[in-house]
């Protein structure tokens, strides 16, 4: 059995569903603060807060889990930064409950879901894994400070963990089942379809003087069906090795916030009114992953470019609206 922490979240929902489709027994957790019990359609599902040890060590009595796959985080970054200890204690000392918790009922493997917000303003682009970590916000920290720790477990007590390093998550189940819903809803794509949907007068471009082609910022966006791709391929390649490691994943192909709205502008056929806003803090000009250690060792290769990307979020953005309506009703 997995234990997916998380697993009504964007990207541990979209794990879940295909664990479950390869003939994996698959048990989700979540508090629900972020997540969605409707997301939940496949494996079992047990309302729990890491914060909760006797619940959690109730869940692993009970259940022959196998490994650990960790979604469940706050990813805010300017919330981090105006309520640092929101951070600290849900992505750090809850996720240090759930570690301990592991090594007392003697489970060795651990998927971390990281972030590229490890490294800080970028030294050279794209990316490697051996870059220098400098996180900038209190939210990136709390990914750094866990990285440290399973590092720092790994050599004390044999724990077997992959940490992946996600770039821009973006697109929808191509089946249409699940998507992305946040409330606040911050990543670029879904914003600029609010604007097509007509949720929305217009989208902010925050910043437009960068030092890049069009000005603005230029991102790695990576279908969340080739995360969960890389998810699966990391944890068998962690029970069959035993070998504990850090992967990036991007496509290694960046697109500019401008390019992104052209190209839903071209997807959805409606045209997109935009308003130049002041720059946010923290925003690199440039982040691109180099993921060629992820191809070359977990054998993983993105499957989906930007349109393709773009006509998953789009179809998911549709049908999102009707699914509101009808639990609004």
């Amino acid at each position: 059995m997995i234990l997916i922490t998380g697993g009504a979240g964007y990207i541990g929902s979209h794990v879940n569903k295909m664990l479950y489709k390869k003939g994996y027994e698959t048990l989700v957790i979540d508090n629900l603060v972020y997540g969605h019990r409707e997301f939940v359609r496949w494996g079992k599902f047990v309302l729990a807060d890491l914060n909760d040890t006797e619940k959690l060590k109730q869940i692993f009595k009970n259940n022959p889990i196998k490994a650990v796959m960790h979604f469940a985080a706050f990813t805010y970054v300017g919330e981090s930064v105006s309520d640092p200890r929101k951070y600290y204690v849900n992505n750090l000392k809850n996720t240090l409950n759930l570690l301990n918790i592991m090594l007392d009922f003697g489970i060795n493997y651990f998927i971390f879901s990281s972030t590229c917000a490890i490294y800080g303003e970028p030294q050279e682009i794209p990316i490697p894994e051996n870059h220098p970590q400098n996180p900038i916000s209190p939210y990136g920290r709390t990914k750094f400070m866990i990285e440290k720790i399973l590092e720092d477990y790994h050599h004390a007590y044999g724990l077997r963990y992959i940490s992946l390093r996600y770039f821009n998550a973006a697109g929808a189940d191509p089946d249409g089942e699940i998507g992305e819903w946040h409330e606040p809803e911050t990543h670029l794509i879904p914003l600029i379809l609010d604007v097509a949907v007509g949720n929305s007068e217009n989208i902010k471009i925050f910043g437009t003087d960068y030092p890049t082609p069009d000005g603005t910022c230029i991102r790695d966006y990576i279908h969340v069906k080739d995360l969960t791709d890389a998810h699966i391929l990391a944890l068998e390649y962690l029970l069959a090795t035993n070998k504990s490691d850090v992967f990036n994943l991007g496509t290694e192909r960046g697109y500019s916030v401008k390019e992104v709205i052209k190209e839903v502008e071209k997807v959805t056929g409606k045209k997109i009114k935009t308003i130049a806003w002041k720059r946010r803090f923290g925003d690199p000009p440039v982040l691109i992953a180099s993921s060629q250690k992820a191809k070359s060792i977990l054998g993983w290769h993105p499957q989906f470019d930007l349109k393709t990307t773009i006509e998953t979020a789009w179809q998911w953005h549709q049908r999102l609206q009707n699914l509101k309506i009808r639990l609004t009703n």
